[in-house]
């Protein structure tokens, strides 16, 4: 029973690489389904919050762990572990699989795969149906995925029944055997042809479909069409404070905006595909193209700086960079809210959802429906046609790829906000050091110093002070440049007067009516990370 359920296992492994591989390059040429990334998909939406949040935040500290970018590699890790899921649990199929086939003394190998295959593609078909992003109908889809699941039970059969002849005499010889020649292939040579075959699929199909899921993710970063001059005026251009060497830059490229959606994969939604529906509590309700929004209202831009809950104390889970939409409180009143209104509920094409309170709209004229950023319609990973932005609150509360808005009188809980993460999501006030410039010594005032800089961020709260303290010494003042705008990071700079050795250093800072940030250490989970940002250097 344990050689049954070996090879079950190594057999199950060979065929799901391949045919994930084949099914990787088939998604990525012509826009079927990739299985593995819609059942992890599927389970992170049926799966219990807490279990989930448990599954990111390993995740996260196993990468912080190996001294990886969370920003860079987040959605690569999570890209590899659906496939590994998936592979693994096709791996444990296998085992299990031939181990009933010998229990059940099985003649006919082939046509029981076939039955397996069909088994096991029928409930797969229907998850990735429900999630998938197709761009090929979902009839062609369908035969494509149920067929290959059944030429996968198929080869499970004839493997079967190669590695066990024994088991399965009453099963046809294929008529590349002649009858009278040996009729027992060795099962070390025949699995060296199974490994080899399957090898140069996965291979070629994995390296082939890479590369072109490489220069797709390029050109949904790059941004749409230029909006306004692409000469974008910097408000604090002339500030005097110079960011420490190494800080990290003061507006950020977009494609180096970090991302954060429910999915493996970003939703894309073409212009021409999209209305956009706001219904509910409403005298007017309107559908609008994206050609409406920028014609019938006036736009304005905000430098805005947005984070996500989700990240650690010091994350680089937080960009800035000029947005440019409309007001969401003409919108609304072109549609007019009725009195008894209180909440818009907001769906996103992603099978996001949330909900705003029509208060907090009515009380801030800088609330976004955003469809550009740098100048530039969206990119279609970063919400294309239009997403929401709402000053000082978090990433989680602020729905992008937004293609419903109902006006209601009743609450109803956020995506997030179902799996017990904040209902405000009110961003908390940080301060990190991104670098200690030890090789950028200075002089101030005939002293030696060495620069130290990096950001503090509170919302539109703004910043009124940030401190640094090198080896738990006295609190020092750093020096604070401009910020874009009430709602982005402050860049601030302390320039050290140094002396050698190992040293650590400390930032904290203050919002600018004088309220200290959280200095006692708190998880992300539910209302955002809070603590003391650390550095150490050697000089």
């Amino acid at each position: 029973m344990l050689r049954k359920l070996s090879f079950g296992a190594l057999v199950g492994l060979l065929l799901t690489a391949a045919v994930t591989a084949v099914h990787y390059l088939a998604a990525q040429l012509v826009g079927t389904a990739f299985i593995p990334f819609d059942f992890f998909n599927w389970m992170t939406r049926v799966l219990p919050g807490d279990l989930i949040t448990f599954g990111i935040d390993m995740m996260i500290d196993t990468m912080l762990a190996l001294g990886l970018s969370v920003v860079d590699l987040a959605k690569t890790a999570e890209r590899v572990s659906a496939v590994l899921q998936f592979v693994g649990m096709t791996v444990v199929l296998g085992a299990i699989i031939f181990a009933i086939w010998h229990l059940l003394k099985l003649r006919r190998p082939r046509l029981a795969g076939l039955i397996v295959g069909a088994i096991v593609g029928l409930p797969l078909l229907t998850i990735s149906q429900s999630v998938a992003q197709l761009d090929v109908p979902p009839l062609i889809n369908g035969l494509w995925l149920f067929g290959s699941f059944l030429v996968w039970g198929w080869l499970l059969g004839v493997a079967y029944g190669r590695l066990f002849p024994a088991e399965s005499a009453a099963e046809p010889e294929p008529e590349a055997v002649p009858v009278n020649d040996v009729q027992v292939i060795d099962r070390r040579r025949f699995l060296i042809q199974l490994g080899a075959s399957t090898a140069v699929l996965t291979v070629a199909g994995t390296g082939i479909g890479a590369t072109l899921a490489r220069a797709e993710r390029a050109r949904l970063s790059a941004g749409g069409a230029r909006i306004g001059s692409g000469d974008i005026i910097f408000p604090n251009a002339n500030d005097p404070i110079i960011p420490a060497p190494g800080t990290r830059l003061e507006y950020t490229p977009v494609s180096e905006h970090y991302q954060v959606f429910l999915q493996t994969e970003p939703t894309i939604i073409e212009e021409e595909d999209w209305q956009l529906p706001i219904t509910g509590l409403v005298d007017n309700p309107r559908i609008f193209t994206l050609q409406q929004f920028r014609d019938e209202f006036e736009s304005f831009d905000q430098f805005v700086t947005l984070t996500c809950i989700s990240g650690r104390v010091g994350t680089g889970l937080i960009s800035t960079t000029k947005w440019t939409g409309v007001s969401v409180q003409d919108v609304l009143e072109a549609v007019g809210v009725q009195p008894e209104a209180k909440y818009l509920y907001i769906t996103s094409g992603d099978g996001f959802y949330e909900t705003v309170d029509l208060e907090l709209i009515r009380n801030d004229r800088r609330i976004m429906f955003c469809y550009a950023w740098d100048d530039k319609l969206l990119p279609k990973d970063h919400g294309f046609p239009l997403r929401i932005w709402i000053p000082d609150r978090y990433g989680m509360k602020q729905p992008k790829w937004i293609v419903g808005i109902e006006v209601t009188d009743e609450y109803q809980p956020g995506y997030w906000v179902e799996r017990n993460w904040s209902k405000e999501a009110i961003v908390r006030t940080t301060s990190v050091i991104d670098t200690v410039a030890v090789d950028s010594v200075g002089a101030v005032g005939g002293q030696q110093v060495i620069p130290v800089g990096g950001i503090a961020y509170s919302g539109a709260r703004g910043i009124g002070g940030v401190e640094v303290r090198v080896n738990g010494g006295d609190w020092q003042p750093a020096q604070l440049r401009a910020p874009l705008s009430e709602t982005t990071w402050v860049i601030w700079r302390y320039d050290w007067p140094f002396t050698e050795g190992n040293h650590l250093f400390e930032v904290r800072c203050t919002e600018a009516d004088g309220t200290p940030q959280i200095e006692e250490s708190n998880p992300n989970r539910p209302d955002g990370s809070t603590g003391i940002h650390s550095f150490e250097a050697s000089v």
